[in-house]
């Protein structure tokens, strides 16, 4: 269950982050890139629960 201080915007901004860092690098490190992959993931599952959630809640009304 994700924690009460995760939000929609916070994970967002989390991918954003991991993606701008992503493209800057130049000489990928495969355990860097995992980590970062690993929390991408988390914050886009997180992203996509709470936009699968809302429109469930507007299509309720």
């Amino acid at each position: 269950m994700p924690r009460k201080t995760e939000t929609y915007l916070k994970n967002y901004q989390k991918l954003q982050e991991i993606a701008e860092k992503i493209s800057n690098i130049d000489k990928p490190d495969i355990d860097q890139l995992v980590k970062m992959i690993e929390e991408a993931t988390k914050a886009y599952t997180y992203c996509q629960n709470r936009i699968e959630n809302v429109e469930k809640a507007l299509a309720k009304k």
